[in-house]
């Protein structure tokens, strides 16, 4: 279903993307609308699915998860059935925070969170590289964001 989003849609987003706790009236308040207009539209587009779920952000080095790593796979046959396997094992990971299906010579780009090397290791020995199927498995560390992003541009 296609949804027509316009300029106030636009600043609820980013209010609630900026606080996801924001009462009606503040964000009414922040983007101009009286509180019954503005939690109509906000219903509106949790209903239609512009709006997905509500979340809290973690931070990872507090949680206790020091290493990121982003690993790229590429599979030995890119058939259906088998890209739907790996997506469904993978999805099965702790470790593994997002899971993308990507174009060009990577197939997913995996981002991992673990509290060390050593799991890390341990991850890719006992869980990634068990899986059937792969054909190249490729690893990298994130030594720091810079651009962290929620809201929409």
């Amino acid at each position: 279903m296609e949804v027509t989003i316009d300029d106030i849609d636009r600043k609820i987003l980013r209010a609630v993307c900026d606080d996801g706790r924001i009462s009606i009236v503040q964000l009414a308040d922040r983007v101009g609308l009286s509180p019954t207009p503005c939690k109509r539209r906000l219903r509106h587009l949790e209903d239609s699915g512009v709006i997905s779920g509500y979340r809290a952000r973690i931070d990872r080095k507090a949680a206790g998860f020091g290493i990121t790593a982003y690993v790229s796979v590429e599979l030995e046959r890119q058939d259906a059935d088998e890209v739907l396997n790996f997506q469904s094992q993978v999805a099965l990971f702790e470790e593994v925070v997002t899971g993308t299906l990507m174009t060009g010579a990577q197939d997913f780009l995996l981002e991992i969170w673990v509290e060390s090397l050593e799991e890390f290791e341990s991850f890719l020995q006992t869980k990634l590289m068990r899986l059937p199927g792969l054909r190249v498995v490729r690893s990298r560390f994130a030594l720091r964001k810079f651009v962290d992003r929620t809201r929409i541009p």
